[in-house]
């Protein structure tokens, strides 16, 4: 079972990880959840997408996580518009039998979630706004995978 939201909404992440935990038959379950950080005199971050292919990308990525760690459950949710510093961002929750492939597969998702999901974000400061640029270090990420 593969599940992606892209939301405005926040989410519970305890209510979101005993939801995607019930009726489970793997053995371990790992969760990554994200937070918009201070990138200094930053005040809240605006997040914009395309609705529907930003889904669709994101749920391929994740049918490939799951094919290549046999992963009983994914989740992956991701915020847009504008969230204040502190805000849940993200969530991912990927289920397996042996704990090392549902790590893993959290990982792979995270970088891709980092550095290649079509999300454009926007630093807004008390200064005015700026567009986040790609990081190489983000790229660099994927390339274990």
């Amino acid at each position: 079972m593969i599940g992606v939201r892209v939301q405005t909404e926040a989410f519970d992440a305890g209510a979101e990880l005993n939801a995607f935990s019930e009726g489970l038959q793997a053995g371990a379950v790992v969760t990554f959840s994200g937070l918009v950080r201070d990138a200094g005199s930053m005040i809240a971050m605006e997040i914009e997408h395309y609705p529907g292919m930003t889904e669709r990308a994101i749920a391929a990525i994740a049918e490939d996580a799951a094919a290549r760690w046999s992963l009983e459950r994914v989740l992956v949710i991701h915020r847009h518009g504008r969230l204040q510093v502190g805000a849940p961002i993200m969530m991912v929750a990927t289920a397996a039998r042996h704990r090392a492939a549902a790590f893993q597969a959290a990982e792979f998702l995270m970088d891709y979630l980092k550095s290649r999901a079509p999300f454009w974000k926007k630093e807004i400061g008390a200064d005015g706004a700026e567009w986040v640029a790609a990081k190489a270090s983000d790229e660099d990420a994927l390339t274990r995978w």
